[in-house]
Parts: structure tokens; sequence; C-alpha cells
């Protein structure tokens, strides 16, 4: 009876050889796939983005239209208009750079990075709000944590294709990287901002694992780094206690109430573009932070539907692109740069549907936001360059 059922799996495995395990599966979307043609995922990539962007335009103008002065109107389209110019030229020029000549640079990227992120700290070209130091203010206002996540995917790519086998080694692979990845978490997580650090975390090690690290060490990682760090947060830190509570039943949030309130009131098909009245009866940050309740106060069900299903075919065809590539340096940095605006996404959208705890976590191309908005279009447009690479100048 065992050799027949012995038999029965060998015969199925032969007639299904392409069954893979999760692992596996990943691991198999960074193998090259010959005549596979990445131009086509590329271009419906990029057109999901501008998709997004435009929505994004929409909401932000719905905001500007209920929350400041006629008379400053008009400053505050053009600014609008100028963050998402500036994003759109960023996406071109990361797609026409591309990340094989970013290769070389990677060291001394990373090098001012961790300048940047300890800049945050020094008077005079730092800016403080609300006890957070996560901002320098040179030449304007911006976030280096923002690019931290866009530089830390293109190093733990470079890492694991120059370590090749011996990624999957615990201590030639996969400790050094857990460990940089570690300092770059710390990095961020004392400005203080463990959302930010969490999913800078989150990218690296999906990264390192689709890179070939082992996912028990992967895995066994994210254990020693997140628990401990959550664990330390509820005991001492206020801020993150509270949300903790507020997310377990414990207490309330007016904020998080009244997005709830504001998702609510939008039925099936929303009270209309521009017809939200939330964003002035308390709800703070619905430009930024609750963006995607905006969406469902004025959008409905369906528009939130719409937007859940446009990053869902952003992920479709990041997988499909990240296939269609030969380059082994190319598809990790494709697939991590992308996923990260998915987890992102992903986080975003579970905060303000009360899925996860409170946490400002804004949504790629929708929140207000300057360096959010270019971090994201860069890498977005150096996954785009990754398939102008391998197969030329992408054409409609």
């Amino acid at each position: 009876m065992a050799r027949v059922r012995t038999s029965s799996r060998l015969a199925a495995a032969a007639r299904n050889p392409r069954q893979l395990t999760l692992h596996a599966s990943f691991e198999a979307l960074t193998r090259p796939r010959p005549g596979a043609d990445p131009s086509r995922p590329a271009q419906r990539l990029f057109y999901v983005v501008l998709a997004l962007l435009g929505l994004g335009f929409l909401l932000q103008i719905s905001h500007l239209a209920s929350t400041v002065p006629a008379s400053q109107m008009g400053s505050q389209v053009l600014k609008l208009c100028g963050y998402r110019l500036l994003a759109l030229c960023a996406m071109l020029a990361a797609a026409f750079v591309g990340p094989r000549r970013l290769e070389p640079l990677i060291p001394v990227l990373m090098g001012v990075t961790i300048v940047l992120l300890l800049a945050v700290w020094i008077p005079g070209v730092s800016y403080a709000r609300n006890g957070s130091h996560r901002w320098l203010s040179v030449p304007i206002r911006w976030q280096p944590s923002e690019l931290a996540r866009v530089v830390a995917v293109l190093w733990a790519a470079r890492r694991c294709v120059q370590l090749g086998p011996q990624v999957s080694d615990a201590w030639r692979g996969a400790l050094p990287l857990l460990s940089f990845g570690l300092f770059l978490f710390l990095l961020i997580v004392v400005e203080p901002d463990f959302g930010g650090a969490m999913l800078l975390l989150l990218s690296y090690c999906a990264t390192i694992w689709v890179g070939g690290a082992r996912w028990t060490h992967v895995s066994g990682g994210l254990l020693l780094i997140i628990g401990p760090a959550l664990l330390l947060g509820a005991s001492f830190v206020g801020y993150i206690r509270e949300r903790l509570s507020i997310f377990l039943g414990d207490s309330t949030n007016e904020q998080v109430s009244s997005a709830f309130d504001a998702i609510a009131s939008g039925g099936w098909l929303g009270a209309g573009f521009t017809q939200g009245s939330f964003r002035t009866a308390g709800l703070q940050y619905q430009q930024s932070d609750y963006v995607f309740s905006l969406v469902g106060e004025e959008f409905g069900l369906l528009g939130m539907l719409i937007v859940v299903g446009l990053f869902a075919a952003l992920l479709v065809y990041t997988l499909r692109l990240v296939g269609s590539l030969s380059d082994r340096f190319s598809s990790l940095v494709t697939f991590g740069l992308l996923i990260t605006v998915v987890f992102q996404a992903m986080l975003h959208m579970q905060v303000v549907t009360g899925l996860a705890p409170p946490k400002g976590m804004i949504l790629p191309f929708l929140s207000e936001g300057g360096t959010a908005l270019v971090s994201s279009c860069l890498a977005v447009g150096l996954a785009l360059g990754a398939a102008r690479e391998e197969r030329g100048p992408l054409t409609p």
C-alpha cells in the first residue's frame, strides 16, 4: 500500500512539474524566462501609476477646495502641480538611468543616506515636529527615511548578487545582511518613526529572501527585531502603547473614529467629488495619513474598490515584470522597490479601515507629501529602467 501511495505521488509530480512551494515560487520570480518581453508589463505598470497619480491629484484638489481660502487656492494648486510634475520627472529620469548604471554608485549612495539619517538630529539643518526628528529643512523640508527605503533595496539586491550561493548561508550571508538591516531600522525607529522603520525592514527582508536567503533565517531575524521592538515600545513609549490600546479596543481616538465614520457615510457611490464634509469637522490629515477615508467618503465603496484594484494591478504587473527580466540584479531591484510601494499601500489601507494599529502612513501616489511622492516615483522609474535596459526604449 505504501508503494502504491508513493507511486501515485510520483505520477502526480510528473503530471504537474511546475508545482512549487510558496518560497520556491517567489524564488522563481528572479530566474530568467527566455523569450519573455518586459516591455508589456512595464507599459501597463506605467499606466497604472499614471492613473493613481491622476486620482491623487483629484483628491488633493478636492481637499483644498474646502480647507484653504479662495485667495490661496491658486498658489496651493500650483504647489500641488509642482510636486506631481517633479515626481513624474523623477520617474522618467530614473527610467532613463536604470538600475545597472546605479549599481557602482550604491556604496556611495548608502553612505550619503546614513549621513542624512543622522543629520535629522543636527540643529540648523533639521526640523522637528510633534517630538519627531524626521525632516531636514535644506533646501526644503523633506524626509531622508523615504529615500532610505529605495537605497536600502538597492543595497540588499547588490549584496545578494555579490554573495551568490553564500546568501543562503546563515553566517556569511543572512546574518551580515540582517545586521545591516537592523542598523538602518534603528536609525529610523529612534526618530521616532516605528512605522517607517518597519516598512524599510519588511522591504529589505523581502528583497534578501527573494535574493536567496533562507526563509527561516529571514523570518527568524524579523521576529527577533520587530518582536522586542514592539514589546519595548508598548512598555516604554507612550504613543506606541496608546495606538496598540486603540487597536485592541481598550481606548478610543476621535481621529480614528472620524475616519471610520467618513468611510461609512460614503455608502456605495459616495457623497461626490468635493462634497466630503469630515475634513472640516475635525478629521485631521485626511489629505495624507487618512486619504483612503476621503476616497470612501467621496467615491464610496466603488471608489475604494477601484483604488484597491489599481494597487492589485500594480502588484500583478510587478510580478510579471520581475519574471521577464534576465538580469538578476535588475529583477531583485524591481521586486524590492515595487513591493515597497505595495507594502506601504497595504499598511495605509489597513490602518484607515481598522485592520492595523493607527500609524501615520501615507498612501503612495494619492496622499499629500513631496518626498514620499518622489520616492515612490523613483522606485517605479528604476523598475521601468530595468525593462528599458532589457529590451530597449519602451514603445506604446
